[in-house]
């Protein structure tokens, strides 16, 4: 097992990609081999990490040749830091690779040969995309292997960054990240200097215990900003020098709340949540409809482009106005009331009881009459009742989380029956399994891929399905 386990693949050409961002290539033989730390191109040696009789699975050790495809990344802690790997692809090429994984799902998953490929919908900014951003404090920040090697004595080693990919423990100090507009990097960096200055305690993961715990800031498109510190325990007078340090440094922070969390983990959901300055929440508003966002709110990473996402669907259900529209997994009800003013009626159903709370709290802020949502696990709530006790569904447009839908809950589309289909899905694989549960009552017309997240292998994809 060790000897497979050291076995060495060489002169690997990487074809395309695959799931989950990793690069394919194939043995002279024709086996498939699965490839982390390369792009698309490359010509590589591989070291294989996982032998199965179709595939093996490796990391590239040596790099022969270059794919014209590489460009140089952006961000100095690219390789490190998990969050950009596709920082390294050209952004047209990073498109192509994405638009194909959905293609190729739809077709050998969901078994349809025939339907229209709308070319995938690129973000118009391939940085600096985000409106949240989540970051720990650590008192021991990640060391390289050859900061280790060298023996240096690093001093403090206070960290405020991301946590280092399947290293819980393990942060990673960051000095500039390019996923959140300024004043986000400025304002981290002068929390951190602030609390190093001032010897404040980082949080220790492994003892639990310190004083400073993460860091969460939240921005709308008006350029309205919000910090959420988490505290393992309040140290009072140390909290409010802090926080008005902060806020004099920072006048775009509009709002600043903090909680304490003595937990074993940095779940907010369950935490009392204090206000410290401004109301608590901002707004964000999406062609005329607005939206509360509070530091428990779900709201779409990318504004920009789920602005798009959101009207390619109303697009996609050909709403005119008399049509009575179900949506399932809606979460705070943005997709729903996004098209409930082109609906007769909007019904809403979701597992998690603040999001509804807050869904029927969106659709009173905005006037919108024609929604109603239920709380409960979909596969129990969407069952013959249901369907028994409210009016039938023209449209059914469904955006389940990366697991896709229960088998239960497609038995129940089928009998709803439909006439539009619109699946908005994070996860093509699990939506192409989906849609072929439905293939003798419904025909797949189009897709349309949509890059939510540039520079990491992620798509969302939009499909149309109409009743035979």
């Amino acid at each position: 097992m060790k000897q497979r386990r050291n076995k060495i693949l060489e002169n690997i050409r990487l074809l395309s990609a695959g799931a989950k961002g990793v690069s394919v290539g194939k043995t002279e033989d024709g086996k498939t081999v699965l490839v982390k730390g390369a792009v698309p191109g490359d010509l590589v040696n591989v070291r294989v990490k996982k032998s199965k009789s179709n595939y093996f699975e490796g990391e590239a050790v040596d790099i022969l040749e270059y794919s014209e495809y590489r460009v140089d990344a952006k961000c100095v802690h690219f390789g490190t830091c998990g969050g950009c790997k596709w920082q390294n692809i050209a952004y047209e090429k990073q498109l192509d690779f994405k638009h194909s994984e959905v293609v190729n799902n739809i077709r050998r998953i969901g078994g349809f040969p025939e339907f229209e490929e709308i070319p995938i919908l690129g973000a118009p900014e391939q940085y600096y995309y985000r409106n949240k951003m989540e970051f720990s404090f650590s008192n021991a920040r990640w060391l390289t292997q050859y900061e280790i090697s060298s023996e240096e004595n690093f001093g403090n080693r206070d960290a405020l960054g991301f946590h280092i990919p399947g290293m819980w423990s393990k942060i990673l100090d960051l000095k500039e990240c390019f996923l959140q507009e300024d004043p986000s990097n400025q304002i981290r960096l002068a929390v951190k200097k602030y609390a190093v200055d001032n010897g404040l305690e980082f949080y220790d993961v492994k003892k639990q215990q310190g004083f400073l715990r993460t860091l969460m800031l939240r921005q709308n498109s008006k350029g309205d900003w919000m910090v959420l510190f988490q505290l393992y325990k309040d140290m009072k007078a140390e909290r409010i020098k802090l926080f008005d340090f902060i806020l004099s440094q920072f006048p775009q922070i509009t709002t600043l709340v903090y909680a304490i969390n003595p937990k074993g983990n940095d779940s907010i959901y369950d935490l009392d949540i204090q206000n410290y300055f401004g109301e608590g929440f901002i707004y964000e508003e999406m062609d005329g409809l607005k939206f509360k966002i509070g530091p428990k709110s779900f709201f779409q990473t990318n504004y920009k482009q789920a602005l798009e996402l959101y009207r390619k669907t109303l697009e996609f259900a050909d709403l005119t106005g008399d049509q009575v529209v179900y949506d399932l997994y809606t979460g705070t009800g943005t997709i729903a009331q996004y098209v409930a003013r082109n609906a007769k009626h909007v019904i809403g159903i979701e597992a998690v009881q603040e999001a509804i709370d807050a869904a029927i709290e969106h659709a009173e802020l905005n006037g919108l009459t024609n929604t109603t949502f239920y709380c409960g696990d979909m596969k129990n709530v969407f069952n013959d009742e249901f369907l028994e006790n409210h009016p039938k569904a023209d449209v059914l447009i469904t955006d389940p989380p990366r697991d896709g839908m229960h088998q239960k809950v497609v038995e129940q589309i089928l009998k709803l029956a439909p006439e539009r289909i619109v699946y908005v899905s994070c996860n093509s694989a699990t939506q192409a399994r989906d849609i072929a549960l439905m293939k003798d009552d419904y025909e797949l017309v189009k897709i349309l891929p949509v890059d939510m997240f540039p520079q990491t292998h992620h798509v969302e994809n939009i499909a149309l399905l109409i009743r035979k």
